[in-house]
């Protein structure tokens, strides 16, 4: 057998390419190569349906993220506010990447600058961080996604507040101690994707489901509470579904986690399941298939984030957060509160959509 039979399939290799443009901002043919183990000509052909697709731009050599980002409306011209504004993310990775693509769209539009951190989740304190970039003197406005499970989580949006320099929290919300007054931020509703998926299954006839979320995830705790909704809405009671927390994906004990979540759900006769992220939704199918349970027939699935959900076979059903109008939002946001300082608090929260594919359908009593 060659090692051209041992290469990914075409979903895999995708999921890889945007994977890495997500990671590192541009993907070379000559790398993808090595990691793939497939042909050049192979390689270009899958950029070009990517770029097709919209998902990059081809440059020689490789691709690059896409330079126009949907921000799912069309805008009208602005007044340029000119000068920089400062951006703290927990990450540079997964999700991160499109919420900063709708932050660059409209910063341009209005003549900012942005200047872009990440700092990672087991960062305890952001303060230093903002202090730095604070100490730059063109900065206007800062825009910040903090650990809300950190120890000094409330001292950074105390901090934020007594520094007098504008900010806004972005998918993430907080209030200034003791008065717990809001803080300007613009979320994605996602206890409402969480209801979204849930009516779905239902919708289908599933009345056993599950939730599988990745343990320590702040978007985590929302799901829980659209969730408990939607059991409630949807008249299923405690005996009729489960749920379940993953360990880190790139940790050891996650395969086990997942075996014990399948062995759960056959024993308690789960037809449908709510998995958070995409890659913990795909991990669990993987080693669903391999041992006979077929999905959607035996097992439906639906992903949470949407970042590479239509890439994997099946294609999966997925929340999808509307990231690059989140990034957008935040600095439309920030933008007007520098214009107009005294202007009321304003709290965006964003709509999810649910995108249906293959990996959820009746279950097959519903179809009997």
């Amino acid at each position: 057998m060659t090692d051209q039979q041992h290469a990914p399939l075409a979903p895999a290799r995708h999921a890889h390419i945007l994977t890495a443009l997500e990671r590192d901002g541009i993907v070379r043919v000559s790398q993808l190569t090595d990691e793939l183990g497939v042909a050049p000509v192979t390689l270009r052909r899958d950029l070009q349906q990517l770029e097709e697709e919209g998902h990059l731009e081809r440059v020689h050599g490789g691709a690059v993220p896409v330079a126009a980002v949907d921000t799912g409306s069309v805008r009208p011209p602005v007044e340029a506010v000119g000068g920089s504004i400062a951006v703290l993310v927990p990450s540079l990775n997964y999700y991160w990447p499109g919420v900063v693509r709708g932050m660059e769209h409209e910063a341009r539009r209005r003549g900012l600058r942005l200047l872009l951190r990440g700092a990672s989740y087991e960062l305890q304190d952001e303060r230093p961080v903002l202090e730095r970039l604070v100490a730059n003197g063109d900065v206007r406005g800062l825009i910040v996604a903090p650990n809300p499970d950190a120890a000094h989580a409330q001292d950074v949006v105390q901090w934020l507040a007594e520094s007098r320099v504008p900010a806004v929290f972005v998918e993430r919300e907080a209030v200034l101690l003791p008065g717990r007054e809001p803080v300007e931020s613009v979320t994605t509703d996602h206890a409402l994707g969480a209801v979204l998926a849930a009516r779905h299954l239902a919708g289908l006839g599933h009345r056993k489901v599950g939730l599988i979320l990745s343990r320590d995830s702040p978007t985590g705790r929302k799901i829980v509470t659209g969730w408990a909704a939607a059991c409630e809405e949807l008249a299923l009671n405690p005996s009729e579904h489960f749920e379940e927390f993953f360990p880190d994906r790139s940790g050891p004990g996650f395969s086990d986690a997942v075996e014990a979540a399948i062995d759960t759900a056959l024993a308690t006769g789960v037809t449908g399941l709510l998995i958070h992220s995409d890659p913990e939704a795909m991990a669990f199918i993987d080693i669903a298939l391999n041992r006979g349970i077929s999905v959607p027939d035996d097992l439906s699935v639906v992903a949470y984030d949407d970042e590479v959900a239509q890439l994997f076979t099946p294609a999966l059903t997925a929340v999808s957060p509307p990231r690059a109008a989140v990034g957008a939002a935040a600095v439309d946001l920030l933008a007007r509160r520098i214009e107009d300082p005294t202007r009321p608090v304003h709290r965006v929260s964003l709509s999810p959509t649910l995108n249906v594919r293959q990996s959820t359908a009746p279950p097959a009593a519903a179809r009997s």
